[in-house]
């Protein structure tokens, strides 16, 4: 691929277009709004200034209810040799191409894996995709031409390709990504009007819970449009899931001790399959999960504070596998979680006290 065009200069498409840039492909930029597409080329994703002739690949990164349309506009406009889009949704896109009756043979569809809370081309960037899987949905029409173009592409954006059928994707984004952002405005949205006092007690595990309820509305009304029917019914298996928990609580509030034993079990029977679904989460660079330790470090809400603690565990030969920063409240403090290998845990414990940081058991 020496040549590309970026039909879309948001997140994902000037995070693209800095991947391929940065890897010597001359890359064009197009957007409905030229300042956003000139706001990319500032940034180094490319040029705005439209190619002269067809380029190697169209990469259209339209929210999902244009998708249709705007590939239609470059397919027949003759602008590349392949195209493809980023959208979120993979099914519908590609059955409003073939009821526009178009040749589809250099299409197809793919959607990265990897994303932002904040949108814009100012929030994207060049290693966003790096080791995230990029689904590509080939069907048994497409040209192998346009499915190499596209490998090519998720190579330079360091993904991992993974190869789907498109409805299958659909249903599984809907499981990992869209019904999981709808519980998680759902759970924000009792903070709405709560008071103060309550708020005030926000710890890690409302930050976690409630972290992607800050994206984009609009970005997410196009993104559920597209995809309504398995997002519902996933939630109608949540709901299910709701009415027996209020159920079980009810029952614990009750006198008598056979309805708070049933209670209890209800209870314990969500938890314990929340469990075993957590588990089959991947862990690490897509690989099995491990089970890591903690060793907790207090510090003070300082520059450079961060940085000497994984200099001291680089010095001490630890690998940090993952972090979590607690803030303390009211105060201008923290707690440090660094996750380690078990046997990684007395070893850095010496080193950090050694170094003079204060441990939580």
């Amino acid at each position: 691929m020496r040549t590309a065009l970026v039909i879309g200069t948001g997140l994902i498409g000037t995070s693209a277009a800095l991947a391929l840039a940065s890897r010597g492909v001359v890359v064009h930029l197009a957007d409905h709004d030229p300042e956003q597409a000139r706001t990319a080329a500032a940034l180094g994703a490319g040029t705005d200034e439209a190619p002269e002739g067809p380029v190697d690949l169209a990469i259209v990164a339209a929210p999902p209810a244009h998708v249709a349309a705007t590939l239609a506009d470059a397919m027949r406009r003759g602008l590349a040799r392949g195209y493809l889009d980023v959208a979120s949704v993979k099914g519908g896109p590609r059955r409003e191409l073939e009821a526009l009756g178009l040749d589809l043979t250099p299409y197809i569809g793919t959607h990265p894996m990897s994303g932002r809370e904040k949108s814009g081309p100012l929030a994207a960037s060049g290693d966003l995709f790096e080791g995230r899987p990029w689904v590509l949905t080939p069907t048994r029409d497409t040209d192998t031409e346009v499915l190499n173009l596209a490998l090519e592409l998720v190579s330079h954006c360091r993904a991992v390709p993974v190869v789907m059928d498109a409805d299958a994707h659909d249903r599984a984004v809907a499981l990992v990504s869209h019904m999981p952002h709808l519980v998680s405005s759902m759970v924000a949205a009792r903070l709405e009007h709560a008071e103060e006092t309550a708020v005030r007690l926000c710890g890690q595990g409302i930050r976690d819970v409630t972290r992607i309820a800050a994206s984009d509305p609009r970005m997410w009304i196009d993104i559920l449009s597209a995809n309504p029917g398995p997002v519902a019914d996933l939630l109608a298996d949540v709901s299910a899931d709701l009415d027996e928990t209020v159920r079980a609580l009810r029952a614990l509030q009750s006198s008598d001790e056979v309805k708070r034993r049933e209670g209890a079990g209800g209870i314990e029977d969500v938890l314990r399959r929340g469990n075993a679904g957590q588990v089959r989460v991947p862990g690490k660079h897509g690989s099995a999960p491990r089970a890591y330790e903690v060793v907790a470090v207090l510090i003070d809400d300082q520059p450079g504070q961060l940085a000497r603690i994984f200099a001291d565990a680089g010095m001490a030969g630890v690998n940090i596998e993952d972090v979590r920063i607690e803030h303390a409240t009211g105060q201008q403090a923290g707690l440090v979680q660094l996750m380690v290998e078990p046997k990684a845990v007395p070893v850095l414990a010496a080193a950090l006290r050694e170094r003079g940081w204060a441990l939580r058991q």
